[in-house]
Parts: C-alpha cells; sequence; structure tokens
C-alpha cells in the first residue's frame, strides 16, 4: 500500500466563528498529531465581506459566491498532488442555490474525496437533493456522525452501504473531573446548567428559561449559565434584538439572580472549563432534524449529566441512560428533568460515569485513526481504479432502458443538400450551413442502420443525399474533400482539413461494406480508393485513426488492394511510433495532449489489430484505453469524458467540462471493440456505463437526449446542459444508440460465455417486458460512477455554438 503523504480539509476554519470551523480546526489538529509526517493542508470559505486572520494552516481562501475561486481552488489542490480531500459539508456554508457552488470545486479534483455531513436531510428541496446527489457521486466516502444519517442516506439518496461510514463527533479527551474546581476558577457557586453554542432562536433557550422558576423552587442555588456569541448570521440580520428578548424575559420572571449570560466566543481551554464546572448539560433544541450537535458531543465526553429535547442526534447518544430526554418545547417537563438530576446526586453521577465510559472512542485522537483509515483506503481504493478502473464489481447495478432508434430530430436537420451543422435550440440554423463532417457522420448512420438491419428507419432518397453531398465534397483538382459549404451551396475552401478527409474515408469504407444498395456500395468503394493516397502526407493522429477505421471495413469486402493493404500497416505503425516516442509511466498516450474524439484512437489500434492478426496493435491500443479510461473515470465511478476546457494543455489531466457525446460515441466503440479483443466483461460494462452519460448519469444528473425525437443536448457545461441539439450531438448519440443495441442484440442471442461479474446483481437476468407500443427497450445497465465529455481540437473540430443556450 502506498503511504498516504497529503491530505486537504475543506471547510470553515477559526477564527470564523461557527461549528464546522471548530470541527475542521479540531479534526486537521488531531489527523497533524496522529501523523507527524503527513502533510495537510486546509481550503477554507470565507463568508461575503468578512476578513479573518488564518492561521498558516489555511493554504487556500474561497470567497463563498466567487465561482472562479472554487474553480483555482480544485487547481491548487491537483497541482500540489494531495492524496484526498476531505469536505466538511453544510448546506448554508458555501455559494450558490443549496451550496451548489462546491460542485465546481469537486467536480474537478482528481483525488479521493471523503465527504464529512454535518446534515443530512430527511426532506430536502429539489434543490438541496439534486446538490448532495452530486457530492455523493463526487465522493469515494461520505462520513456521518450517527446512524440516523446512514440510515437517510440509504432512504433519501440510495447510497450504498459500503460508501458509509459512521465516525461519531470526536471530542477533547479530557480526564473524569468533579465541578468544583472549575466553578472555583470560575466565581461560580452552587448548582449550575450550562448551555453553549453561538446564540439563535432554534437552540430552544427560551424553554429552559421558562423552567427555571420551577427548578429554582426545588433547587433554590441552580443557576442556568448561558454561553456564546450571537449568530453572526443573526447579528447581520437583526443585531442583539433576540439576545435582548430573552434578557427582558428573564427580568419578567423575576429570576436575574439565576439566569447568567456570557455573550462571547470562548477559546477551547475556557470553553472545556464551563463544561467542567456544569451539573448539568441541556440542548433544548425545537426540532428533530439536528443531525450533529458538537456542543452535545463536547459535554457528553466531559462526562456531563445531559438533558436534551429529542433531536435525532441526542436520541442515538442519550440511550440506555447515558442521558436524559425531554418533548421538544415542553417547559414542565425540561424543568422536571433538571430538577430531578440537580437534586439526586446519586443518579447524576451513575448518568455522567455512562456517558463518560461511553465516550472514550469519541475522543480526537481515537477520531483521527478512523478518518486516517478512511483516507488510506480511499488512496488505495483510487490506486486501484486507476490501474483497473473499468472492475465494477462494487457498482451497483439498476434495471435501466435502452431508447428505440427514433431520427425525428436529425431528419428536421436535413434538406435536400444534406444535412446542416447546428441548430439553435432544437431549430436547425441555416446561418452556418452545411459540412462533410457532419453528412460524412449521417453517411456512417445509414450504414450503421443497414448493419444492424434497420436500414428501413431511414429513407432511401436521404441516404442518396449524403452521397451526393460527400461526392461532391470531392476536389479533383486538390484530391481532397472540401469539408464547409454555405446554405447557398457555396463551398467555402478548396480543401478541408485532415481530420474530415479521414472521417469521409471511414464512412466510405463503412458504406462499401454495409450499404443496402450494390450500386452505391460501389460507388463508395471507388471513391475510397481515389481519396485514400492522399492520407500518406498526413499527420493529424486522429485522421490516420479515422482512416484506419474506413481500411477495417474497406479491406473486409475481399477486395484486392496491396495499396490499402500497405496504407493500413504505415498508418497503425505511425500510431505506434506516435505512442512509443510519447508515453511516460504516467502518460500513456500518443501526443502530450488530449483533444477531442480521443478514444477513436485506441479504437483504430485495436480494430487494425484484430483485423490483421497484430498483437501488438491490440495490446497498445487495450493499454492506451485504460489509462483514458482511467482519467474518464469520476472518484464515484461514473463516466466522465475529457473536458473540452483542457484540450491542448500539455499533458494536463482533464477538467471535468465542457462535455460533449462525440467523446461518449468513441468511447463506447473502443470498449466494445476492446471487448472483442479479450472477451472481458469489464468492457461491456464500461460501454454501458458510458452509454448511460447520455440517458443522465452524468456529472449533472441530466439526460441528454430526448427519446421521442432522439435529439440530444450539444453537451454538458458546469450548471446546466447546452440547449442547442445539432448534427454532431445527434448523430454521435444515434451512432452510439445503434451500437449499442446491436451489441445487446447479439449478446442476448449469443450467450456462450459464463455469466458476468454482476450477474448476482441482475446484469444477465431477464429483462422486463415494455408496455405496449412503448419507445424503450428494457436492458440492465450497471449504475456507474461519474461522467464527463469534449469538444474538439483537432483541424475540423468545431466550437460549440452557445446561440440560444
Amino acid at each position: 500500500m502506498t503511504p498516504l503523504q497529503r491530505v486537504a480539509f475543506i471547510g470553515n476554519h477559526l477564527p470564523r466563528r461557527c461549528g464546522i470551523a471548530t470541527f475542521t480546526h479540531d479534526l486537521h489538529r488531531a489527523v497533524s498529531l496522529d501523523r507527524l509526517d503527513l502533510e495537510t493542508g486546509v481550503v477554507v470559505m470565507t463568508d461575503g465581506g468578512r476578513v479573518y486572520d488564518y492561521p498558516a494552516a489555511v493554504r487556500f481562501q474561497i470567497h463563498d459566491e466567487v465561482i472562479d475561486e472554487y474553480v483555482q481552488a480544485a487547481e491548487f489542490l491537483n497541482n500540489a498532488r494531495f492524496d484526498v480531500a476531505c469536505l466538511q459539508h453544510e448546506y448554508g456554508i458555501f455559494g450558490g442555490e443549496a451550496g451548489r457552488n462546491i460542485t465546481e470545486l469537486l467536480s474537478r479534483l482528481e483525488m479521493p474525496i471523503v465527504t464529512t455531513l454535518h446534515t443530512v436531510l430527511a426532506k430536502p428541496s429539489p434543490a438541496q437533493y439534486d446538490v448532495m446527489n452530486q457530492i455523493i457521486h463526487a465522493s469515494t466516502k461520505m462520513i456521518v456522525m450517527s446512524e440516523k444519517g446512514r440510515e437517510l442516506l440509504r432512504s433519501v439518496h440510495d447510497v450504498p452501504a459500503r460508501k458509509i461510514e459512521i465516525i461519531p463527533h470526536g471530542i477533547p479527551d479530557c480526564p473524569f473531573l468533579e465541578t468544583h474546581h472549575a466553578k472555583a476558577k470560575l466565581g461560580l457557586v452552587g448548582k449550575t446548567i450550562l448551555t453553549f453554542g453561538l446564540l439563535s432562536p432554534s437552540k430552544g433557550i427560551e424553554t429552559v428559561i421558562e423552567a427555571m422558576p420551577a427548578i429554582i423552587k426545588s433547587c433554590p442555588d441552580a443557576i442556568y449559565v448561558i454561553l456564546g456569541a450571537t449568530h453572526p448570521n443573526l447579528i447581520r440580520n437583526e443585531g442583539e434584538a433576540y439576545r435582548n428578548r430573552l434578557t427582558a424575559r428573564v427580568r419578567e420572571l423575576g429570576i436575574e439572580g439565576h439566569v447568567i449570560f456570557y455573550n462571547q466566543f470562548v477559546d477551547q481551554a475556557t470553553l472545556l472549563d464551563f463544561i467542567s464546572m456544569c451539573d448539568v448539560y441541556v440542548t433544548p433544541y425545537l426540532n428533530e432534524f439536528q443531525m450533529t450537535s458538537g456542543t452535545l458531543s463536547y459535554s457528553f465526553g466531559l462526562g456531563k449529566a445531559v438533558v436534551s429535547t429529542p433531536y435525532w442526534h441526542a436520541t442515538e447518544l442519550l440511550a440506555d441512560g447515558r442521558g436524559t430526554l425531554a418533548p421538544f418545547g415542553d417547559v414542565e417537563a425540561i424543568g422536571r428533568e433538571i430538577s430531578g438530576l440537580l437534586t439526586d446526586d446519586v443518579r447524576r453521577l451513575a448518568v455522567r460515569k455512562r456517558a463518560y465510559a461511553a465516550s472514550r472512542s469519541m475522543t480526537w485522537p481515537q477520531t483521527a485513526k478512523r478518518y486516517l483509515a478512511v483516507f488510506a483506503a480511499s488512496q488505495e481504493r483510487a490506486l486501484h481504479e486507476a490501474v483497473l478502473p473499468l472492475i465494477a464489481a462494487d457498482v451497483p447495478t439498476k434495471v435501466a432502458v435502452i431508447p428505440e432508434v427514433r431520427i425525428g430530430h436529425f431528419l428536421s436537420l436535413c434538406d435536400d443538400t444534406g444535412m446542416l451543422q447546428h441548430s439553435v435550440y432544437s431549430v436547425a440554423d441555416r446561418n452556418h450551413g452545411y459540412c462533410v463532417d457532419d453528412n460524412a457522420r449521417a453517411l456512417l448512420l445509414s450504414s450503421a442502420l443497414a448493419s444492424s438491419g434497420e436500414a428501413k428507419l431511414l429513407a432511401e432518397i436521404d441516404t442518396t443525399r449524403f452521397a451526393a453531398f460527400v461526392q461532391h465534397s470531392w476536389n479533383p483538382d486538390t484530391h481532397r474533400f472540401r469539408n464547409f459549404m454555405s446554405y447557398d451551396r457555396r463551398w467555402l475552401e478548396g480543401s478541408g482539413s485532415e481530420d474530415s478527409h479521414g472521417r469521409t474515408l471511414w464512412a466510405l469504407g463503412e458504406c462499401a461494406r454495409s450499404d443496402t444498395d450494390p450500386s452505391r456500395r460501389s460507388w463508395a468503394a471507388a471513391l475510397f480508393k481515389t481519396a485514400l493516397p492522399a492520407v500518406e502526407s498526413f499527420s493529424s493522429p486522429r485522421a490516420w485513426a479515422f482512416t484506419l477505421l474506413g481500411l477495417e471495413a474497406y479491406c473486409a469486402i475481399g477486395v484486392e488492394d496491396r495499396y490499402a493493404g500497405g496504407m493500413r500497416k504505415l498508418l497503425a505503425d505511425r500510431l505506434m511510433a506516435l505512442f512509443s516516442a510519447t508515453q511516460r509511466a504516467d502518460w500513456l498516450w500518443f501526443e502530450d495532449v488530449l483533444a477531442y474524439d480521443n478514444a477513436r484512437l485506441p479504437h483504430a489500434l485495436i480494430l487494425t489489430g484484430l483485423a490483421t492478426s497484430t498483437a501488438p496493435y491490440v495490446e497498445t491500443g487495450l493499454r492506451s484505453l485504460r489509462w483514458l479510461m482511467s482519467l474518464q473515470t469520476a472518484p464515484s465511478g461514473r463516466f466522465r469524458p475529457v473536458g473540452s476546457r483542457s484540450f491542448g494543455r500539455i499533458r494536463h489531466k482533464p477538467d471535468a467540462f465542457d462535455q460533449q457525446p462525440v467523446e461518449a460515441a468513441a468511447t463506447i466503440s473502443a470498449c466494445l471493440a476492446a471487448r472483442r479483443a479479450n472477451d472481458s466483461e469489464e468492457w461491456k460494462e464500461a460501454a454501458m456505463r458510458v452509454f448511460a452519460w447520455f440517458l443522465g448519469e452524468n456529472d449533472l444528473h441530466t439526460a441528454l437526449i430526448d427519446p421521442d425525437t432522439g435529439s440530444c443536448s450539444d453537451g454538458l457545461h458546469p450548471d446546466r446542459p447546452n440547449q442547442n441539439k445539432g448534427a454532431e450531438s445527434v448523430l454521435s448519440y444515434l451512432l452510439a444508440l445503434v451500437e449499442i443495441r446491436r451489441f445487446v442484440a447479439t449478446a442476448a442471442v449469443v450467450r456462450t460465455k459464463p455469466a458476468s461479474k454482476l450477474s448476482s446483481n441482475g446484469i444477465g437476468a431477464s429483462p422486463s417486458r415494455s408496455p405496449p407500443g412503448s419507445i424503450f427497450v428494457p436492458i440492465q445497465i450497471p449504475e456507474s460512477p461519474e461522467p464527463l465529455s469534449a469538444t474538439g481540437l483537432g483541424q475540423s473540430r468545431r466550437q460549440a455554438l452557445q446561440t440560444g443556450d
């Protein structure tokens, strides 16, 4: 196991005044003391308009409403090569609706994330539910502090049990002491009751104040100490109005000599003195939705007799005689329980001893060891997944559905010239005309439908138009295909890019092999042969890969073409040479950068190796694809393709956004080719996880496709899907859909292999039936880990238009 070397903590931090700040400080300190050799750092959230004198442990500061600072923090953590990031989560400390801004940081982190939840809601709002799901999917482990937290994560958010750890709130490791020394130090006498924490109405302090007259009757020397500054948010909104109302009520009841307010935020040493001096600690919160109380944990850990209302944390912690519960807002009951403990020394001591004994596993040194064990396990799992990123034995499965092929939106982008490039929302945008890239893809779709037995979905006239566009794009003067054409049918260039030429050869090769019309197959083979020689002078690796994919189909039709065979070897060897020259221990790729359609490079090598029985081609293809998939697999396991924002950055691990469908389609093809090469279930599961990206198993948990029309969004931005639905996106989706459907249909007929590793969870089970007329075909899909996608670099790559988005 690789030793843990660097851990980052993300949350609030002292001197900011809040419970999360104290917790982050204490946890960071405890972990640092347990592992003196460990490098640690804290990324802090700073609330608007505030300035804090943070200690040296704070390495980066985020102002909660500044999105760019979340992005910069992710870059800092990645560049510093932290092994694990530990997030302290509470909805209110991060900017954006329901604290959504934190997802901008989490989605970009390259290390495993361990998230501690200080609140888990039974009935979250839609925004809270969505944000929490994004955090869950980004995290390797979720830490909660009570069994109720685990229960809610399982029932509300469907989090697998294996992903959840219960680690109680840490407490100082203090001896069991009597109260008189601390009382003398603080100048207090009599029987003391304590509540501490930032003052706010939700604490229910009024209930105890109202109970004090009855308590004083049974215990005349009782004193109620209320320790803590007013909550900063309350101060901003209304100043000290709430505290003034409490003091006014104390005067009205005539108990001024029995209630003491300490309006201060105290350090830990002073706080421990106050806890030590109290005979009864009380947390009179007003509702049950309190998952964690640091004040309760501290008092419990010092062996105090606690009276509390039955909020979730107190109900668990104080069970079995370790404390006393009274109903919410019940003045009489709370007064009775406090009086009972103050006047019964034997009972009070017994409760104290039970609490103290039960709390020994909660001390900060013990808590630090448990956190470090979770950090190490998360790091080890991440390292394992980097080597075997596709093994999904612990990925839960669910029954998902593969849509029927619907081409209504696809046809809406076509006219009697061919297929238009772009759309504004779902409406074809004529301003940008046509390109051979998309018409070649449309011809590929026609061939794919033909080879899968679904050729009738596309009218013959449509295939004819795509073929005619490709034919017209050929420029015999330059021996190259032109790419861009205006809406008024004027070519905008004499020669297109190398990539567009290669992609057109790919479409011609597939047409020569699979088209339903013999004459068109002959046309495609002839034009392929004519256009192939130009590739010999190309320098684009993607153009080589696209051409190799076309050669795989062209050579399969049985023509005697020694030149084509020689060109296939030449291009594959070029890719091999690129890989050999570029690869490093941490960069198993063909180039120093990642760009668009990345998976087509290993895809082409694998298919070429299989067709020519050249094992090194296959081995390099599989090796590079594994590495690519390790980068395209989020910590949660979902597919996350290379984000376009990282295109062209030298040896830069990919950013999460923007994500585009062309990456998913390429990866599906490559994974299914890899399965042909070694018949491993992991590749099938990977392809299914990638396809699930289209259906909503992605970073935004949002479906990109409309199954009724077959439309597909142009990609995912960090906060929303792109609303435009252009040609490249819809063709990427439809090509992926046809390929997945063909694979599933073949697998359903030929079942000669052992059952999948996931068969016990439903993979391979009989598919459920669709209702009559359904547009969906039921199929088992692994519920993946987490996704991303990209747009293009490359010479023919177009930037996605944001018009209407």
